[in-house]
């Protein structure tokens, strides 16, 4: 049984950091006395938030990264492993999604997808795990929902989620006899950007509206449940009434759970249309 983790004085990294969830707990991190060391693209978001950070006397440091590339996410961590003397909590939130039928989705999109939600996570991971192995630490996956249940629209997506799930779940066994705990968090609606830049099927960022069921969470909301399930080192944590539902009616009913999902999205197909 482990102990309550404690962020007090940790080196905390977030990857996707400079917005939405990421953002919302790394100032949790930092309330609970961490220090921050924030991953992102966005520069002039990343630089904001270090003003910000700073004011607050946090401990805080920013780094530009592209999470595909094997190469920044090795700069990146040594930069902050440098700086800050090792790495304690790594969370792999970054993430694209894609909103498009399978068969006319490009290959290209898949690549996409896949090279910043799964490869992301793996080289971010692989370029921190010696530190967090030493220093007895924790990595947290922003998965999905449709990392353990399908989702009709979202193919890329999904198997992205899948791969993370499959990744992570067999990571955390591996680890765990080293002191290491590995927490999965299964978000559902959630207020972010990250619908803002969903791609279609050419790969180019749609404008089709995103559907959802029941209300969307705040990004503020899911950081304070994620940082609470990481202090008592939970394994799984699915987040929003309608996340807990669906991933309960995908286990005992997948067939009812698979036609719901098809007839939300051939709805969000028509009105597109509509709108056209």
């Amino acid at each position: 049984m482990f102990a309550k983790y404690d962020f007090a004085g940790k080196v905390v990294v977030v990857t996707g950091g400079a917005s939405g969830i990421g953002l919302a707990f790394a100032r949790r991190a930092a309330k609970a006395g961490a220090a921050v060391a924030l991953l992102d693209r966005d520069e002039a978001a990343l630089a904001e938030c270090e003003r910000a950070f700073a004011a607050e006397g946090c401990g805080i440091m920013v780094r530009a990264c592209d999470v595909s590339l094997r190469a920044q996410c090795d700069a990146a961590m040594g930069d902050v492993i440098a700086q800050f003397g090792g790495v304690d909590v790594l969370f792999n939130n970054a993430g694209i999604t894609q909103r498009s039928r399978f068969s006319d989705t490009r290959p290209e999109v898949f690549e996409k997808v896949m090279a910043v939600n799964f490869f992301g996570a793996l080289y971010c991971t692989k370029s921190a795990i010696d530190s967090i192995i030493r220093r007895k630490g924790m990595i947290i996956v922003n998965e999905s929902i449709a990392g353990i249940a399908p989702l009709v629209g979202r193919t890329g997506y999904s198997a992205s989620k899948h791969a993370m799930h499959g990744l992570f779940t067999s990571l955390g066994a591996e680890l765990r006899e080293k002191g290491v705990h590995v927490m999965i968090v299964c978000p559902g609606f959630i207020r972010t950007n990250l619908q803002k830049t969903a791609l279609g099927a050419d790969g180019s960022v749609t404008d089709r509206p995103q559907t959802f069921v029941g209300r969307q969470d705040t990004p503020e909301s899911a950081a304070e449940k994620i940082y609470r399930g990481a202090c008592r080192k939970k394994r799984l944590l699915v987040l929003t009434f309608m996340g807990k539902l669906g991933a309960w009616v995908h286990t005992f009913a997948p067939g009812y759970y698979e036609k719901k999902m098809a007839r939300l999205f051939e709805a969000e197909l028509r009105e597109d249309c509509d709108e056209r």
